[in-house]
């Protein structure tokens, strides 16, 4: 659990080693190994044989954080209370007795585990392109509870540390020493070593700024000047980015505010209050769930076809050379790939290595990858205009514009090059993978592969079953899209997959309300205060009215008599045909776009048809009614076939609000019966698009608890 070595310099080495376990995690069990050994320590200083402790680890990562589990089962926040001052007084005497403490941290530290780091005196950091400290408990609804907090506010200020905690951020070695939360870095784990006892050797005192007497908040305290200004704009900055739909934030900052006011154990007590608290929110467990466990059900392979060895590619082809294409070649550059990328001319294809080269700086300048890195990485990718290049190719995807024919015949032109263990695969976002698949001499092996703009940043992907393909190529699309870090859901061939079928309801919703009198500018506020990053008047001009009209034009070709059309149909049909505004592309949609920024359209006010419009609480109710509903028949339809992908699809594909925890999630949380019961409230007055299915209906919900 703990080893505990000794040398001649008088260092104690702390290397922590969790039989059974892939990484060290804080909980109970290591906690209760803590105690002992802290006791041991402060005996051997009092007898003056101690002069300073190194804390490391026997695995790659360093220390991997908290229990999630734990706190997803716990209900009482007095338990989380007392764990945590349990947590936290040996975390104190590690910092007080004058031993001076470094943490030699030899991977990865989030969370709880960076708390450890730094409650020491000293921190030097392995490099290493895979490493990453910091805080990011915000990401599941929650803050740090552990004194990480307090001590960030000690060291950087109050601004510096909110801006950190409200991000979340997740520091590579170079960004966590540029911004001050680690004090060295370290090429190798000898070098590692020998820097912490270098600075142990130097520092043979161990006193925090927080326990000096002349010690002092960088910035200052809450109280004054500080106060007035500073606090207000923060408050300000979190209502306009979270719209008080999120517990944490808020927390952090009100953490912030009381703790710089009063001494460190008060302050400390403080933070364990309001973390506890955090940790019984419903908000928190649902986004546990979401970004935990659905996250690793997904990931560990959930749906995946069984029986199928992993598949483990080496070389890409790419056609096309432009925003997408370019950006689903970083992803695999960045993950070890070797990429061949294609155009219609070399010098086409050369523009995609532009842009490539510019991501590719950016993350020089982030630290996330070197300079040395970047020239090898470009190093790995290849232009050309002549398909007979992706003949080593283990995947090839098709990343052309949107047209049916032109992505026929690259397919056609390429396929002669694959051999029979590779597959290929459309990023289509509308047309039906099983319509492509016949212009294929190897249906089996071809299938969709639905990546969402940025395709470098936004970590789902579809992965789209045609009807003849075969089950190992999807568990091949699979194994590729978790080696290049993307969370994939496989979804059926059916009218605009999964997540741009649901991602239509709330953009036609929107535009319903607008026929009924809700006011545009309205629309878009409510939109965001829902939880949803873009109002859907100004998702509907990022996508394009032809889509959004196209998606719906697929329902009814797809249900034939059964089809109700959507009310907001009149409207986007109007908005092409009769004014000619089909969204940003064209210069002009919901939104006008000749000035600096993006206005609303003076004339949208001539849709309105009626008087009374819904209140504010009900449209946004029925901005997340329309998705969820709509999620549900695509799951009754077999369109997407666990709760875990519909959730977390829902968050990481077009933005549905995380703390719900997804689409099926926000049934539970609301409660299935009042759902249903709304559900039929809404239907009666605004017709069948609220109708629940008979999924929906017979929904177990106790069944998708996680097991623990």
């Amino acid at each position: 659990m703990i080893r505990y070595q000794k040398d001649k310099d008088q260092i104690v080495v702390l290397t922590l080693d969790m039989e059974g376990r892939p990484h060290n995690i804080l909980n109970h069990e290591i906690a209760g190994a803590f105690e002992p050994v802290i006791e041991h320590l402060k005996e051997e200083k009092a007898k003056g044989r101690l002069k300073g402790v190194i804390i490391t680890s026997a695995k790659k990562s360093f220390l991997a954080g908290g229990d999630l589990e734990y706190l997803y089962r716990i209900q009482d926040p007095a338990l989380v209370f007392q764990f945590t001052e349990k947590l936290k007084k040996i975390f104190r005497d590690l910092e007080r007795p004058g031993i001076p403490v470094v943490a030699a941290i030899n991977g990865t530290a989030l969370g709880t585990g960076f708390e450890m780091a730094l409650a020491c005196h000293h921190r030097v950091l392995l490099e290493g392109p895979r490493i990453r400290v910091g805080l990011p408990e915000v990401r599941f609804g929650l803050m740090p509870g552990n004194g990480g907090v307090i001590r960030l506010m000690w060291l950087l200020g109050i601004e510096r540390a909110f801006q950190i905690l409200v991000e979340g951020r997740r520091f590579t070695p170079r960004e966590a020493l540029s911004a001050g939360i680690v004090d060295e870095l370290a090429a190798d784990e000898k070098e590692l070593l020998l820097k912490a006892r270098r600075w142990l050797l130097s520092h043979p005192e161990g006193r925090r700024p927080w326990d000096r007497q002349d010690g002092r908040i960088p910035g200052g305290t809450a109280r004054g000047r500080l106060g007035l200004e500073l606090i207000p704009r923060l408050n300000a900055q979190l209502t306009a980015s979270f719209q008080g739909n999120y517990p944490a934030p808020e927390a952090i900052l009100d953490t912030l505010c009381e703790a710089s006011k009063v001494d460190f154990d008060t302050a400390s007590k403080i933070e364990s209050r309001r973390y506890a608290a955090l940790v019984c929110h419903p908000k928190t467990k649902n986004m546990i769930k979401a970004f935990w466990f659905d996250h690793n059900a997904i990931r560990g392979g959930l749906s995946r076809p069984k029986g199928f060895g992993r598949f483990r590619p080496r070389k890409v082809g790419i056609i096309g050379a432009g925003r997408m294409g370019s950006g689903i070649a970083l992803c695999c550059l960045l993950n070890g790939l070797e990429v061949v990328l294609k155009d219609i001319s070399k010098m086409v294809a050369e523009r995609g290595r532009e842009h490539i080269a510019q991501g590719l700086d950016q993350q020089v300048n982030s630290g996330r990858i070197s300079a040395e890195d970047r020239k090898r990485l470009l190093g790995n990718l290849h232009t050309t205009d002549t398909p007979s290049d992706f003949a080593s190719c283990d995947v090839v995807i098709e990343a052309v514009f949107e047209n049916e024919n032109v992505k026929k015949k690259v397919n056609r032109e390429t396929e002669p090059f694959l051999d029979e263990f590779s597959f290929f695969a459309s990023n289509t976002i509308s047309i039906p993978i099983t319509r492509l698949a016949r212009s294929s001499a190897r249906p089996a092996h071809f299938i969709g592969l639905h990546f969402f703009p940025p395709a470098e940043e936004v970590p789902l992907v579809e992965i789209v079953r045609g009807e003849q393909t075969e089950e190992e190529t999807v568990a091949k699309a699979f194994d590729f899209s978790v080696h290049i870090r993307k969370t994939p859901i496989i979804v059926k061939d059916d009218w605009g997959f999964y997540a741009s079928r649901v991602r239509n309801t709330y953009i036609l919703e929107g535009i319903t309300l607008l026929q009924e009198g809700v006011p545009a500018e309205a629309i878009e506020n409510l939109g965001l205060q829902a939880g949803m990053p873009t109002g859907p008047l100004a998702l509907a001009d990022e996508l394009s009215l032809p889509l959004v009209w196209k998606y719906e034009k697929q329902a009814a070709a797809h249900y034939g008599e059964k089809y109700v059309q959507h009310p907001a149909i009149e409207v986007v049909e109007r908005m092409i045909e009769e004014f000619n505004r089909e969204g940003r592309k064209s210069g002009a949609g919901f939104y006008e776009y000749e000035g600096a920024a993006p206005v609303l359209w003076p004339d949208l006010t001539k849709f309105s048809r009626i008087e009374t419009a819904p209140s504010a609480a009900e449209t946004k109710e029925r901005f997340l009614f329309a998705q969820v509903v709509e999620a549900a028949w695509c799951l009754h339809e077999r369109v997407i076939r666990s709760v875990p992908e519909a959730n977390l699809g829902s968050i990481l594909g077009w933005g549905f609000p995380p703390f719900t925890g997804g689409v099926i999630q926000h049934v539970v949380h609301y409660g299935k019966e009042n759902f249903l019961r709304r559900c039929r409230e809404l239907e009666k007055v605004h017709g069948s698009r609220f109708k629940a299915p008979a999924w929906l209906k017979s929904l177990k919900v106790n069944e998708l608890e996680p097991s623990l």
